[in-house]
């Protein structure tokens, strides 16, 4: 019997000493690992406060707060000379628009390759020569904009070539949609012709498609793909993103309510505003956008088509806001202008 009891108290005994050590030298690990995470944190957040101390601030040839998306899709037909005039005459400092070829070879300006939408007629630019492209449809709904319809008097497809050679220095933002290696050579091309390498951006929410852009011409600032960006908001919310280095010259990214008002089905979980108010508050961070504008890394939010929509993207920090409405967007920034 006292055998079996010793047994047991040094069986006892031992536990408690390995679960006594364990804590000694987990108390003790905690004398560095506190330290050394705050002092972590701290560098974080100064550095997220003055990023110049260890990056250089971008400096891209041009900065602009007025983007017209699609050329200003709800004031003329989209992506057609007219609209680009239209959004120009206005006073926007960037047009935004996407890029289809021709079965030919030619560059032409267009958000979808299949025309069904813009012209009624189920083809691809693709599958088409210059000359068989159909006219754009008389009244076009905005896609950011339901039950709103642009007209004009323009319903041609623009060329890329005809926009450089009428705004040879307005900045131009492209995005490619397609894994398009001729496509891509071709805007490049274009874009060396006539000069304007420093005031065209790449544009493209796909990781593969961006890094073959990139290698297409490197001369050219571009945007964050989407994976990136996501990269992008796991180096903010690990305290990470100062002390990185980054490429992009430009964010540009939704207005969490414009996707999910226009998007979204009604039946979704993701028009919950308990679920709207999560990604608000996980993507539109404020400090985020401070500290990429002090890097010289330009914030533009789309699509605002409404002044509280515009005020908005502005108030989160955004530098740059895209629109489908010019007029709106430089009607607003007037009354901005006149109260400070």
């Amino acid at each position: 019997m006292f055998l079996c009891i010793s047994f047991f108290h040094l069986i006892a005994i031992g536990y408690f000493l390995f679960w006594w050590g364990r804590e000694l030298i987990m108390a003790s690990s905690l004398y560095f690992i506190l330290p050394a995470l705050g002092g972590y944190t701290l560098a974080s957040l100064y550095l997220l406060k003055n990023p110049h101390i260890l990056h250089k601030k971008k400096r891209t040839a041009f900065y602009c707060r007025h983007i017209s998306h699609r050329g200003g899709s709800g004031e003329r037909i989209e992506s057609t000379m007219e609209a680009f005039t239209h959004a120009v005459e206005q006073g926007t400092e960037m047009l935004e628009m996407d890029c289809h070829m021709t079965k030919d070879g030619h560059v032409v300006v267009s958000h979808d390759d299949n025309l069904l939408r813009q012209t009624g007629n189920d083809v691809t630019i693709s599958s088409l020569n210059l000359e068989e492209l159909p006219l754009y449809k008389e009244r076009l709904e905005v896609t950011f904009y339901a039950g709103h319809y642009s007209t004009g008097t323009d319903r041609k497809f623009a060329l890329l070539e005809e926009v450089f050679r009428t705004f040879p220095k307005m900045p131009i933002n492209i995005e490619i949609k397609e894994d398009n290696n001729k496509l891509m050579e071709k805007v490049s091309n274009l874009v060396k012709q006539y000069d304007r390498e420093d005031l065209t951006v790449w544009a493209t929410v796909d990781s593969v498609i961006m890094k073959n852009c990139r290698k297409t011409n490197s001369s050219m600032p571009y945007s964050f793909c989407m994976r990136r960006g996501l990269q992008l908001l796991l180096l903010f919310y690990s305290g990470l993103l100062p002390f990185v280095s980054l490429g992009e010259s430009f964010l540009q990214f939704y207005l969490p309510c414009i996707i999910n008002r226009t998007y979204i089905p009604e039946e979704s979980v993701l028009k919950s505003r308990g679920v709207i108010y999560l990604i608000e508050k996980l993507t539109m961070r404020k400090s985020l956008f401070k500290h990429l504008a002090k890097r010289g890394i330009q914030v533009h939010l789309f699509v605002c088509n409404e002044d509280p929509d515009i005020k908005a993207a502005f108030d989160v920090g955004a530098t740059g806001v895209m629109t489908d409405y010019p007029t709106v967007l430089t009607n607003y920034l007037h009354r901005q202008r006149c109260k400070d």
